[in-house]
Protein backbone atom coordinates (compact mmCIF):
# COMPACT_ATOMS: atom_id res chain seq x y z
CA UNK A 1 0.00 0.00 0.00
CA UNK A 2 1.39 3.39 -1.01
CA UNK A 3 1.75 5.88 1.81
CA UNK A 4 0.90 9.57 1.85
CA UNK A 5 3.74 12.05 2.40
CA UNK A 6 3.31 15.42 4.09
CA UNK A 7 5.45 18.44 4.99
CA UNK A 8 5.55 19.23 8.71
CA UNK A 9 8.43 21.71 8.85
CA UNK A 10 10.16 24.16 6.52
CA UNK A 11 13.25 26.29 7.00
CA UNK A 12 15.64 28.29 4.92
CA UNK A 13 18.40 30.84 4.62
CA UNK A 14 18.07 33.39 1.84
CA UNK A 15 18.89 36.93 0.80
CA UNK A 16 15.23 37.77 1.53
CA UNK A 17 15.49 36.46 5.08
CA UNK A 18 15.50 33.28 7.11
CA UNK A 19 11.84 32.98 8.13
CA UNK A 20 8.58 33.14 6.24
CA UNK A 21 7.19 36.44 7.65
CA UNK A 22 10.40 38.25 6.64
CA UNK A 23 10.51 36.57 3.24
CA UNK A 24 6.83 37.32 2.63
CA UNK A 25 7.42 40.99 3.39
CA UNK A 26 10.34 40.96 0.96
CA UNK A 27 8.31 39.36 -1.80
CA UNK A 28 5.51 41.89 -1.33
CA UNK A 29 7.98 44.79 -1.38
CA UNK A 30 8.62 43.91 -5.06
CA UNK A 31 12.35 44.64 -4.85
CA UNK A 32 15.10 42.18 -5.65
CA UNK A 33 18.24 41.47 -3.63
CA UNK A 34 20.68 41.82 -6.51
CA UNK A 35 23.69 44.05 -5.90
CA UNK A 36 26.83 45.21 -7.67
CA UNK A 37 29.71 43.08 -6.39
CA UNK A 38 32.45 45.66 -5.87
CA UNK A 39 35.02 43.03 -4.93
CA UNK A 40 34.61 41.39 -8.34
CA UNK A 41 36.16 44.39 -10.09
CA UNK A 42 39.59 42.76 -9.84
CA UNK A 43 38.50 39.93 -12.15
CA UNK A 44 39.26 41.56 -15.50
CA UNK A 45 38.05 38.60 -17.56
CA UNK A 46 34.66 38.57 -15.83
CA UNK A 47 31.91 40.55 -17.53
CA UNK A 48 29.11 40.42 -14.97
CA UNK A 49 29.37 42.20 -11.63
CA UNK A 50 25.93 41.16 -10.37
CA UNK A 51 24.94 38.70 -7.65
CA UNK A 52 22.40 38.24 -4.86
CA UNK A 53 24.49 37.49 -1.75
CA UNK A 54 23.37 36.83 1.80
CA UNK A 55 25.00 39.80 3.45
CA UNK A 56 27.15 39.21 6.54
CA UNK A 57 26.15 35.57 6.96
CA UNK A 58 27.20 33.98 10.26
CA UNK A 59 26.28 30.51 11.55
CA UNK A 60 24.14 30.31 14.72
CA UNK A 61 26.10 31.34 17.81
CA UNK A 62 25.06 28.26 19.81
CA UNK A 63 26.92 25.89 17.49
CA UNK A 64 30.23 24.58 18.80
CA UNK A 65 33.61 24.69 17.12
CA UNK A 66 33.53 20.89 16.92
CA UNK A 67 30.21 21.01 15.08
CA UNK A 68 31.46 23.66 12.67
CA UNK A 69 34.84 22.21 11.73
CA UNK A 70 33.48 19.87 9.03
CA UNK A 71 31.12 22.47 7.54
CA UNK A 72 31.82 25.04 4.88
CA UNK A 73 29.27 27.77 4.31
CA UNK A 74 26.96 25.69 2.13
CA UNK A 75 26.73 22.96 4.78
CA UNK A 76 26.25 25.59 7.49
CA UNK A 77 23.32 27.15 5.65
CA UNK A 78 21.68 23.78 5.02
CA UNK A 79 22.12 22.80 8.66
CA UNK A 80 20.68 26.11 9.84
CA UNK A 81 17.70 25.62 7.52
CA UNK A 82 17.23 22.05 8.79
CA UNK A 83 17.41 23.17 12.42
CA UNK A 84 14.61 25.67 11.78
CA UNK A 85 12.54 23.08 9.91
CA UNK A 86 12.93 20.46 12.65
CA UNK A 87 12.00 23.02 15.30
CA UNK A 88 8.91 23.96 13.31
CA UNK A 89 7.99 20.28 13.03
CA UNK A 90 8.45 19.75 16.77
CA UNK A 91 11.22 17.22 16.14
CA UNK A 92 14.39 19.10 17.03
CA UNK A 93 16.25 16.97 19.56
CA UNK A 94 13.54 14.30 19.56
CA UNK A 95 14.90 10.77 19.93
CA UNK A 96 12.60 9.49 17.17
CA UNK A 97 14.78 11.10 14.51
CA UNK A 98 17.91 9.26 15.70
CA UNK A 99 16.77 5.64 15.66
CA UNK A 100 16.78 5.10 11.92
CA UNK A 101 13.31 6.45 11.20
CA UNK A 102 14.67 9.70 9.71
CA UNK A 103 17.08 10.08 6.81
CA UNK A 104 18.30 12.94 4.65
CA UNK A 105 18.28 13.86 0.96
CA UNK A 106 20.23 17.00 0.15
CA UNK A 107 22.57 18.42 -2.45
CA UNK A 108 24.42 21.36 -3.96
CA UNK A 109 26.22 22.00 -7.20
CA UNK A 110 29.53 21.68 -5.39
CA UNK A 111 31.04 21.82 -1.94
CA UNK A 112 32.50 24.98 -0.47
CA UNK A 113 34.61 26.91 -3.04
CA UNK A 114 36.97 28.33 -0.42
CA UNK A 115 38.08 24.81 0.47
CA UNK A 116 38.39 23.93 -3.19
CA UNK A 117 40.79 26.87 -3.52
CA UNK A 118 42.75 25.63 -0.51
CA UNK A 119 43.23 22.16 -1.93
CA UNK A 120 44.05 23.61 -5.36
CA UNK A 121 46.76 25.72 -3.76
CA UNK A 122 48.19 22.56 -2.21
CA UNK A 123 48.25 20.77 -5.57
CA UNK A 124 49.72 23.72 -7.46
CA UNK A 125 52.25 24.96 -4.91
CA UNK A 126 52.95 21.95 -2.72
CA UNK A 127 51.69 23.70 0.40
CA UNK A 128 48.53 25.38 1.65
CA UNK A 129 48.20 27.20 4.97
CA UNK A 130 44.49 26.44 5.27
CA UNK A 131 44.48 22.80 4.18
CA UNK A 132 43.58 20.41 7.02
CA UNK A 133 41.89 17.10 7.78
CA UNK A 134 38.41 18.55 7.17
CA UNK A 135 39.11 20.27 3.87
CA UNK A 136 37.87 17.39 1.75
CA UNK A 137 34.79 16.94 3.95
CA UNK A 138 33.85 20.54 3.20
CA UNK A 139 34.28 20.16 -0.57
CA UNK A 140 32.94 16.66 -1.18
CA UNK A 141 29.79 16.55 -3.33
CA UNK A 142 27.73 15.11 -0.48
CA UNK A 143 28.95 17.55 2.17
CA UNK A 144 25.44 18.90 2.84
CA UNK A 145 23.79 15.49 3.24
CA UNK A 146 26.62 14.07 5.34
CA UNK A 147 26.83 17.07 7.66
CA UNK A 148 23.07 17.10 8.22
CA UNK A 149 23.16 13.42 9.17
CA UNK A 150 26.02 13.89 11.60
CA UNK A 151 24.82 17.15 13.14
CA UNK A 152 21.37 15.77 14.01
CA UNK A 153 22.38 12.16 14.63
CA UNK A 154 20.32 10.73 11.78
CA UNK A 155 20.90 7.05 11.06
CA UNK A 156 18.40 6.49 8.24
CA UNK A 157 19.17 6.48 4.54
CA UNK A 158 21.30 9.22 2.94
CA UNK A 159 20.52 10.41 -0.59
CA UNK A 160 22.99 13.02 -1.94
CA UNK A 161 21.60 14.97 -4.91
CA UNK A 162 24.37 17.04 -6.42
CA UNK A 163 22.55 17.86 -9.64
CA UNK A 164 23.11 21.60 -10.00
CA UNK A 165 19.83 23.54 -10.31
CA UNK A 166 17.74 20.40 -9.75
CA UNK A 167 19.48 19.41 -6.49
CA UNK A 168 16.79 20.71 -4.13
CA UNK A 169 13.83 19.49 -6.17
CA UNK A 170 15.34 16.05 -6.70
CA UNK A 171 16.14 15.73 -2.99
CA UNK A 172 12.52 16.44 -2.09
CA UNK A 173 11.29 14.10 -4.82
CA UNK A 174 13.53 11.19 -3.84
CA UNK A 175 12.74 11.68 -0.16
CA UNK A 176 9.04 11.68 -1.00
CA UNK A 177 9.43 8.41 -2.91
CA UNK A 178 11.40 6.81 -0.08
CA UNK A 179 8.55 7.49 2.35
CA UNK A 180 5.78 6.75 -0.15
CA UNK A 181 7.16 3.30 -0.89
CA UNK A 182 7.71 2.42 2.76
CA UNK A 183 11.51 2.58 2.90
CA UNK A 184 11.60 5.13 5.74
CA UNK A 185 9.17 7.23 7.81
CA UNK A 186 10.76 10.70 7.89
CA UNK A 187 13.26 12.63 5.79
CA UNK A 188 15.04 15.97 5.76
CA UNK A 189 15.07 17.13 2.14
CA UNK A 190 16.40 20.13 0.26
CA UNK A 191 19.53 21.82 -1.01
CA UNK A 192 21.88 24.75 -0.80
CA UNK A 193 24.55 26.78 -2.54
CA UNK A 194 27.10 29.33 -1.44
CA UNK A 195 28.00 32.21 -3.71
CA UNK A 196 31.36 32.21 -5.43
CA UNK A 197 32.78 34.21 -8.31
CA UNK A 198 33.70 30.91 -9.98
CA UNK A 199 29.99 30.28 -10.61
CA UNK A 200 29.67 33.66 -12.29
CA UNK A 201 32.69 32.80 -14.45
CA UNK A 202 31.02 29.54 -15.52
CA UNK A 203 27.87 31.22 -16.80
CA UNK A 204 29.84 34.19 -18.12
CA UNK A 205 31.78 31.82 -20.38
CA UNK A 206 28.45 30.62 -21.78
CA UNK A 207 27.32 34.24 -22.43
CA UNK A 208 24.49 33.59 -19.99
CA UNK A 209 25.04 36.25 -17.29
CA UNK A 210 23.33 39.60 -17.00
CA UNK A 211 25.55 42.58 -17.79
CA UNK A 212 23.34 45.30 -16.33
CA UNK A 213 26.06 46.04 -13.84
CA UNK A 214 25.02 49.63 -13.17
CA UNK A 215 21.35 48.81 -12.57
CA UNK A 216 21.20 45.69 -10.39
CA UNK A 217 17.58 46.37 -9.47
CA UNK A 218 16.58 45.76 -13.10
CA UNK A 219 17.99 42.24 -13.40
CA UNK A 220 17.37 39.37 -13.81
CA UNK A 221 14.32 39.54 -16.08
CA UNK A 222 12.83 36.05 -16.47
CA UNK A 223 10.70 35.59 -19.59
CA UNK A 224 11.15 39.22 -20.68
CA UNK A 225 11.95 40.14 -24.27
CA UNK A 226 14.84 42.33 -23.11
CA UNK A 227 16.39 39.90 -20.60
CA UNK A 228 20.15 39.56 -20.90
CA UNK A 229 21.01 36.63 -18.65
CA UNK A 230 20.96 35.20 -15.16
CA UNK A 231 22.28 36.47 -11.84
CA UNK A 232 23.86 34.09 -9.31
CA UNK A 233 22.46 33.94 -5.77
CA UNK A 234 22.91 31.76 -2.70
CA UNK A 235 20.97 30.17 0.15
CA UNK A 236 19.52 26.93 1.46
CA UNK A 237 16.14 25.35 2.04
CA UNK A 238 15.16 22.19 3.94
CA UNK A 239 11.76 20.51 4.39
CA UNK A 240 10.75 17.90 6.96
CA UNK A 241 8.79 15.14 5.22
CA UNK A 242 6.77 12.55 7.14
CA UNK A 243 4.41 9.69 6.51
CA UNK A 244 0.92 11.16 6.91
CA UNK A 245 -0.50 8.84 9.57
CA UNK A 246 2.59 9.26 11.77
CA UNK A 247 2.41 13.05 11.50
CA UNK A 248 -1.31 13.01 12.22
CA UNK A 249 -0.91 10.71 15.22
CA UNK A 250 1.62 12.99 16.89
CA UNK A 251 -0.50 16.08 16.24
CA UNK A 252 1.97 17.74 13.90
CA UNK A 253 0.99 20.80 11.91
CA UNK A 254 0.82 19.77 8.26
CA UNK A 255 1.75 22.43 5.72
CA UNK A 256 1.04 20.46 2.55
CA UNK A 257 1.03 17.02 1.00
CA UNK A 258 3.47 16.04 -1.73
CA UNK A 259 1.44 14.18 -4.31
CA UNK A 260 3.60 14.04 -7.43
CA UNK A 261 7.19 13.90 -8.62
CA UNK A 262 8.63 13.66 -12.10
CA UNK A 263 12.22 13.52 -13.31
CA UNK A 264 13.64 13.11 -16.81
CA UNK A 265 16.92 13.49 -18.66
CA UNK A 266 17.23 15.42 -21.90
CA UNK A 267 19.64 12.83 -23.25
CA UNK A 268 20.88 15.15 -25.98
CA UNK A 269 22.97 18.16 -24.90
CA UNK A 270 24.77 19.05 -21.70
CA UNK A 271 23.54 22.67 -21.51
CA UNK A 272 20.75 23.11 -24.09
CA UNK A 273 17.29 22.57 -22.52
CA UNK A 274 14.78 20.39 -24.34
CA UNK A 275 11.09 21.25 -24.56
CA UNK A 276 9.88 17.67 -25.02
CA UNK A 277 11.70 16.16 -22.03
CA UNK A 278 10.67 19.09 -19.82
CA UNK A 279 7.10 18.47 -20.90
CA UNK A 280 7.39 14.76 -20.14
CA UNK A 281 8.78 15.56 -16.69
CA UNK A 282 5.71 17.65 -15.82
CA UNK A 283 3.40 15.01 -17.24
CA UNK A 284 5.07 12.34 -15.10
CA UNK A 285 4.53 14.45 -11.98
CA UNK A 286 0.85 14.85 -12.85
CA UNK A 287 0.51 11.13 -13.54
CA UNK A 288 2.13 10.34 -10.21
CA UNK A 289 -0.34 12.70 -8.53
CA UNK A 290 -3.24 11.27 -10.57
CA UNK A 291 -4.22 14.78 -11.57
CA UNK A 292 -5.52 16.50 -14.66
CA UNK A 293 -3.44 19.51 -15.66
CA UNK A 294 -6.46 21.79 -15.15
CA UNK A 295 -6.40 21.06 -11.41
CA UNK A 296 -3.05 22.82 -10.95
CA UNK A 297 -3.69 26.50 -10.22
CA UNK A 298 -0.11 27.81 -10.26
CA UNK A 299 3.30 26.82 -11.61
CA UNK A 300 6.47 28.09 -9.97
CA UNK A 301 8.68 28.41 -13.03
CA UNK A 302 12.40 27.80 -13.25
CA UNK A 303 12.76 31.23 -14.88
CA UNK A 304 16.51 31.66 -15.21
CA UNK A 305 16.28 34.67 -17.56
CA UNK A 306 18.33 32.88 -20.21
CA UNK A 307 17.07 32.80 -23.77
CA UNK A 308 17.05 29.07 -24.47
CA UNK A 309 15.96 28.16 -20.95
CA UNK A 310 13.00 30.54 -20.76
CA UNK A 311 11.71 29.64 -24.21
CA UNK A 312 11.97 25.86 -23.83
CA UNK A 313 10.50 25.90 -20.32
CA UNK A 314 7.51 28.08 -21.11
CA UNK A 315 6.66 26.24 -24.33
CA UNK A 316 6.77 22.94 -22.43
CA UNK A 317 4.58 24.41 -19.69
CA UNK A 318 2.10 25.65 -22.28
CA UNK A 319 2.03 22.19 -23.86
CA UNK A 320 0.98 20.66 -20.55
CA UNK A 321 -1.20 23.33 -18.92
CA UNK A 322 -2.28 25.91 -21.43
CA UNK A 323 -2.44 29.41 -19.92
CA UNK A 324 -1.66 28.54 -16.31
CA UNK A 325 -0.55 31.29 -13.88
CA UNK A 326 3.26 31.27 -13.55
CA UNK A 327 6.01 33.33 -11.93
CA UNK A 328 9.66 32.99 -10.89
CA UNK A 329 11.22 34.00 -7.58
CA UNK A 330 14.64 34.06 -9.24
CA UNK A 331 13.73 37.63 -10.15
CA UNK A 332 14.09 38.39 -6.41
CA UNK A 333 16.96 36.12 -5.35
CA UNK A 334 18.86 35.38 -8.51
CA UNK A 335 19.63 31.79 -9.39
CA UNK A 336 20.47 29.98 -6.15
CA UNK A 337 21.46 26.80 -8.05
CA UNK A 338 21.36 23.85 -5.62
CA UNK A 339 19.05 25.77 -3.29
CA UNK A 340 16.43 26.98 -5.75
CA UNK A 341 14.29 23.83 -5.82
CA UNK A 342 14.00 23.76 -2.03
CA UNK A 343 13.51 27.51 -1.54
CA UNK A 344 10.96 27.77 -4.33
CA UNK A 345 9.09 24.71 -3.01
CA UNK A 346 8.96 26.38 0.41
CA UNK A 347 7.66 29.61 -1.11
CA UNK A 348 5.14 27.74 -3.26
CA UNK A 349 3.63 25.92 -0.29
CA UNK A 350 3.42 29.04 1.85
CA UNK A 351 1.85 31.11 -0.92
CA UNK A 352 -0.58 28.32 -1.78
CA UNK A 353 -1.73 28.13 1.83
CA UNK A 354 -2.21 31.90 1.99
CA UNK A 355 -3.93 32.19 -1.39
CA UNK A 356 -1.57 34.59 -3.17
CA UNK A 357 1.42 34.32 -5.48
CA UNK A 358 4.29 36.74 -6.00
CA UNK A 359 4.92 38.23 -9.45
CA UNK A 360 7.98 37.92 -11.63
CA UNK A 361 9.92 41.16 -11.19
CA UNK A 362 11.25 43.06 -14.21
CA UNK A 363 8.83 41.30 -16.56
CA UNK A 364 7.57 44.16 -18.71
CA UNK A 365 7.12 42.53 -22.11
CA UNK A 366 6.95 38.76 -22.46
CA UNK A 367 9.25 37.41 -25.16
CA UNK A 368 6.99 36.52 -28.10
CA UNK A 369 8.93 33.26 -28.49
CA UNK A 370 7.93 32.13 -24.99
CA UNK A 371 4.83 30.07 -24.32
CA UNK A 372 1.39 31.67 -24.02
CA UNK A 373 1.01 31.48 -20.25
CA UNK A 374 -0.70 33.63 -17.62
CA UNK A 375 2.39 35.47 -16.42
CA UNK A 376 1.96 37.08 -12.99
CA UNK A 377 3.47 40.57 -13.18
CA UNK A 378 3.69 43.82 -11.21
CA UNK A 379 1.86 42.77 -8.04
CA UNK A 380 0.87 39.59 -6.22
CA UNK A 381 -2.12 37.67 -7.56
CA UNK A 382 -4.88 36.22 -5.38
CA UNK A 383 -5.34 32.59 -6.40
CA UNK A 384 -7.07 29.90 -4.37
CA UNK A 385 -5.94 26.50 -5.55
CA UNK A 386 -5.56 23.02 -4.11
CA UNK A 387 -2.51 22.11 -6.20
CA UNK A 388 0.69 23.85 -7.30
CA UNK A 389 3.73 22.64 -9.22
CA UNK A 390 7.37 23.63 -8.79
CA UNK A 391 9.76 23.07 -11.71
CA UNK A 392 13.55 23.13 -11.82
CA UNK A 393 15.78 22.18 -14.74
CA UNK A 394 19.56 21.72 -14.57
CA UNK A 395 22.74 21.44 -16.61
CA UNK A 396 23.26 17.88 -17.71
CA UNK A 397 19.67 17.77 -18.92
CA UNK A 398 18.22 17.05 -15.47
CA UNK A 399 14.52 17.95 -15.27
CA UNK A 400 12.44 17.85 -12.09
CA UNK A 401 8.84 18.62 -11.17
CA UNK A 402 7.00 18.47 -7.85
CA UNK A 403 3.26 18.75 -7.13
CA UNK A 404 2.03 19.99 -3.75
CA UNK A 405 -1.50 19.76 -2.36
CA UNK A 406 -3.05 22.14 0.14
CA UNK A 407 -4.57 20.35 3.12
CA UNK A 408 -7.17 22.29 5.11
Amino acid sequence: MLRRVVITGMGGVSALGNNWPTIKAGLLAYKNKVVHMDNWERYKDLNTRLAAPILNYQPPVHWTRKQLRSMGKVAQMCTQAAEAALAEAGLLGDESIKDGRMGVACGSSTGSPQDIRDISELVLNGSSANFNANTYVRIMPHTTAANLSIFFGLTGRVIPTSSACASGNQAIGYAYEAIKYGKIDMMLAGGGEELCVSEAFVFDSLFATSLRNETPELSPCPYDASRDGLVIGEGAGILVLEEYEMAKARGAKIYAEIVGFGCTSDGSHITRPERMTMRRCMEMALEDAQLDAAEVGYVNGHGTATEQGDIAETLATQDVFGQVPISSQKSYLGHTLGACGALESWFSVQMMNEGWFAPTLNLNQVDSRCGELDYIVNTARTIHTEFVMNNNFAFGGVNSSLVFRRLD
